[in-house]
């Protein structure tokens, strides 16, 4: 990271962070939006769907977004994306039908997909693996300090008018000098060593368990609000508050990373998140006092920094130069089908139980499956 220019590294920084705040800049007006469209079935499943269903278009394209940003480029394939960020992102702002807004989600998912795999791959252009490793735990960070001031902004736009935080995506219109003057193509020739890095059945592996993590801890943003402000009648700028907690914990998790990945592989990293992220969960189940969320917000934040910088790495190792960028479009496209996954897959077990039952039953799950993963050699890759 010394031969960088410090501008490049803040471009880089700033272009991670718009993927984080992709979704989480208007987790907190999902709940307000029920108010809004009084005559909409389902509003409930609807409002969850405005924060993943660009996680479905992104997984649906990202593969083939992967081969195009290799032929097109990856600066002018930011620059085009950041345009569209903007402008597909802040439709709520004058949008009003749930038709026509969730078609303007579906739309900005297309710039979130292109921005990650260009930012995805020039991490691995730019870093060598020990570098890589600590330039992604404070990318990490960044991004998870980015999304404490949206989220807690966004909460506070929410209790004011729920079309505000759809304002924050303007930022990829501030963000399209810094991309034009700062990143280069970056020119390097493949040595032996990257070109004897074995890829297949093992970097399926980790594309799955990048949808696994995604799947599971992306419940937090997707009903952690409906439990504070339903049972616990909280405020939405309160419930930003519980969450950016988590956020600026997953920045301390995505810098630990770089300490724990000597003494640990990547398998043995996973692992123990999935189960630190069980036990927050099986807390939350239950607690009976709103300020518990504060001791259960680091434990899930931390660990799920640990895991997100950890199976990025880990995708990273297992790919060579001229496949990074194909590679980075099939990871991105798993993290997002688990994002879009998560509230369709867990939304009957939330008709089935109280939401907080709910919440108890998915942290023993996670707690079964870790335990069986610790006893179960062959789950832990190497």
């Amino acid at each position: 990271m010394k031969n960088i220019p410090k501008l490049v590294l803040l471009t880089l920084l700033l272009l991670a962070m718009t993927t984080m705040m992709s979704n989480v800049a208007i987790v907190t007006s999902l709940p307000h939006l029920k108010e809004y469209f009084t005559q909409v079935n389902n509003i409930e499943f609807y409002s969850r769907l405005m924060l993943t269903l660009p996680s479905f278009v992104i997984a649906l394209l990202a593969p083939f977004l992967g081969h195009f940003v290799f032929r097109f480029g990856k600066k002018r394939s930011a620059l085009i994306a950041l345009f569209f960020f903007s402008l597909f992102g802040t439709a709520g702002l004058y949008l009003d039908s749930m038709e026509t807004l969730l078609a303007s989600r579906a739309l900005f998912g297309l710039s979130v997909a292109t921005l990650m795999i260009v930012s995805t791959s020039l991490i691995g252009d730019y870093f060598k693996e020990e570098e890589r490793h600590k330039f992604m735990g404070y990318q990490s960070a960044f991004m998870a300090i980015g999304g404490v001031f949206f989220v807690i902004g966004g909460g506070i736009l929410s209790d004011i008018n729920w079309r505000l935080p759809f304002g924050i995506y303007f930022i990829g219109l501030i963000l399209l000098p810094l991309v034009y003057i700062n990143l280069k193509e970056v020119v390097i020739e493949e040595t032996k060593e990257e070109e004897s890095i074995h890829l297949g059945k093992n970097i399926l592996i980790v594309y799955f368990l990048a949808f696994f993590y995604m799947l599971v801890f992306f419940i937090l943003p997707t009903q952690i609000p409906f439990l504070l402000l339903e049972k616990f009648k909280t405020t939405g700028s309160f419930a930003g508050v519980i969450i950016s907690v988590a956020f600026f914990c997953n920045a301390l998790g995505a810098i630990a990373f770089s300490k724990l990945k000597p003494k640990f592989s990547y398998a043995t990293i996973y692992i123990s998140s999935l189960g630190l992220i069980a036990l927050g969960f099986t807390i939350v189940g239950l607690i009976n006092n709103v300020f518990f969320f504060f001791i259960t917000s680091p434990i899930l934040g931390f660990s799920g920094g640990v895991m997100m910088t950890n199976v990025t790495a880990w995708m990273l190792s297992k790919t060579t130069f001229k496949k990074r960028v194909k590679s980075s479009g099939y990871f991105t496209s798993c993290l997002f089908l688990g994002q879009f996954s998560s509230p369709i897959i867990f939304h009957p077990l939330i008709n089935i139980f109280e939401i907080q039952d709910f919440f108890l039953v998915i942290g023993l799950g996670l707690l079964t499956i870790t335990t069986i993963a610790v006893i179960s050699k062959k789950f832990i890759l190497k």
